[in-house]
Formats: C-alpha cells, sequence, structure tokens
C-alpha cells in the first residue's frame, strides 16, 4: 500500500481563493437558501432567504456530485405548482460563502 506524500492533496484553504462564484439568477426564480436538517432520500428542510421554509429535492443528477451537509449554503429553484417545495441546483464551498457574506448576499 502506497503511503500519501506530504504535500499531495491539492491547495491548502489559506492560497485558495474566489475567482467567479455563481449567483441565484432572479429571471430563473433562484433563492439563496441555507440547509436546515437532512430528512433522507435526497430530501433536505431549507430555510430560504425571501423568509420561506421549503422542503428541498436534491435531483438524480447532483446526487452523488453534491455533498450537501447541516448549514451549508446552496441555490434553490422553487416549484411552480408548490411554492413550499424546491430543488438543490448549486452548492457553495467555504470561500464562496464568505465572499458573498462580504458582498451582501448573505444577511
Amino acid at each position: 500500500m502506497r503511503k500519501r506524500k506530504a504535500g499531495a492533496g491539492g491547495a491548502t484553504p489559506s492560497t485558495q481563493e474566489v475567482t467567479r462564484v455563481r449567483t441565484p439568477r432572479k429571471e430563473n426564480h433562484e433563492v439563496l437558501a441555507t440547509v436546515g436538517s437532512l430528512l433522507g432520500s435526497k430530501r433536505v428542510k431549507l430555510q430560504c432567504m425571501d423568509g420561506v421554509v421549503r422542503m428541498g429535492r436534491i435531483p438524480g443528477s447532483k446526487n452523488k456530485k453534491m455533498w450537501i451537509h447541516e448549514g451549508d449554503v446552496v441555490i434553490v429553484t422553487p416549484w411552480d405548482i408548490q411554492d413550499s417545495k424546491a430543488d438543490v441546483i448549486w452548492k457553495y464551498t467555504k470561500h464562496q460563502v464568505e465572499w458573498l457574506e462580504r458582498k451582501g448576499y448573505l444577511k
């Protein structure tokens, strides 16, 4: 079995900088949200920035690619027929969340 080298594993958090951050698009009815709790079966409880608590669904195309935990900041698209439900379409990294806070997107 191989041993890991000391410097292997990618960039350190102090040297990583944010170059481009995806923001919610109003024309697509996208909203920023914070994950409140995990409900199981690809479902999460979301506290959206528009003041609505929604049940979020992680679509199958993003299920294994996007690991979501409590407290993560995500972009969601509310359903047209049921405003209390939404699809999770994007997850922010820690550095991107710090950028959003500095620019005033998160309150």
